[in-house]
């Protein structure tokens, strides 16, 4: 069988090998297509953020049960044991100047010394609140991060060897050195808010050539969600205590009022961290990306 050039044939029909007289039909092009949209499989987008939201909602129960242990029955404990001697030795002590000037001896210098400062925050947020407690710290603090990027300058080879034993945490945190003045800001306040080690960060941030305004202003917008958990952990330790001392008591609203809060502060606290390390994730694909 023949066919001019301009005559297409609409239909083919295959002849099977087993002389049964079955055929098969062959698609054409648009058939196809509709054919192989039909057979991918659904987005799985929908499953996925269902998901996550469960989790979510078991994280948040789970918190909220162990917020109401923690109040019920180990926070009372701890108070009497440990809290309220410490609590009465400090006021018998130090006046508030004094202890103002040891708070922010200590949020200076124990980032250089690789100690954790949240000791400190804490008292701060129990001993002066959230007004002047929130700038003693920030204070303290602006100090603290400067010092180990100025001492880490000194060392700099030093700490690029040692940051190529870790090559995906260097990674990360060479984000910080990268793009201009707000690419660098907003690396380090990523890194700050994400659950990346602090202390360690103060040091290791020289490696990445990040200039120092942008890594003190991230570092300190960074640090005010961790400021406000201290401070009002603080708060809510004293309130605690001075309720279990007698000198004031606390209704039923009251607890159920500070059980929320802390709640609330450990979920939002919990979401930001969440926000931050997949944002950096973001940003560290993108910059394996332009280099490839």
């Amino acid at each position: 069988m023949t066919f001019d050039d301009n005559e297409v044939a609409p239909l083919l029909k295959l002849r099977m090998g087993d002389g049964d007289g079955d055929y098969v039909r062959l698609r054409n092009s648009n058939e196809i297509e509709e054919y192989g949209r039909m057979e991918e499989p659904p987005s799985p987008r929908k499953g996925i953020s269902w998901c996550w939201w469960l989790k979510m909602g078991l994280l948040c129960l789970i918190v909220i049960a162990v917020g109401v242990v923690f109040l019920i029955w180990v926070g009372p404990f701890l108070l009497n044991k440990e809290v309220i001697p410490i609590l009465d030795w400090e006021m018998a002590t130090f006046s508030p100047q004094v202890l103002g000037f040891l708070l922010f001896a200590s949020l200076t210098l124990f980032p250089s010394l690789l100690i954790p400062s949240s000791p400190s925050m804490w008292v701060a947020g129990i001993s002066f609140g959230y007004g002047f407690g929130f700038l003693l710290i920030l204070a303290g603090l602006s100090i603290g991060m400067s010092l180990p990027y100025f001492i880490g300058s000194l060392f700099h080879h030093k700490i690029h060897v040692w940051l190529e034993k870790w090559p995906e945490k260097a990674a990360i945190i060479r984000l910080a050195g990268e793009g201009d003045w707000f690419h660098q800001f907003r690396a380090v306040v990523l890194l700050r808010i994400s659950p990346f080690p602090f202390i360690i960060f103060n040091y290791a941030s020289v490696a990445t050539n990040v200039k120092y305004c942008p890594y003190i202003f991230g570092s300190l917008v960074g640090v005010v969600p961790e400021i406000f958990v201290s401070i009002y952990s603080g708060i809510l330790i004293r309130s605690l205590a001075d309720a279990t001392q007698g000198h004031r008591s606390l209704s039923t609203p009251q607890i159920i009022y500070n059980a929320i809060g802390f709640c609330l502060t450990v979920a939002v606290t919990v979401f930001i961290t969440i926000y931050a390390k997949r944002t950096l994730k973001k940003l560290q694909n993108e910059e394996e990306t332009l280099l490839m």
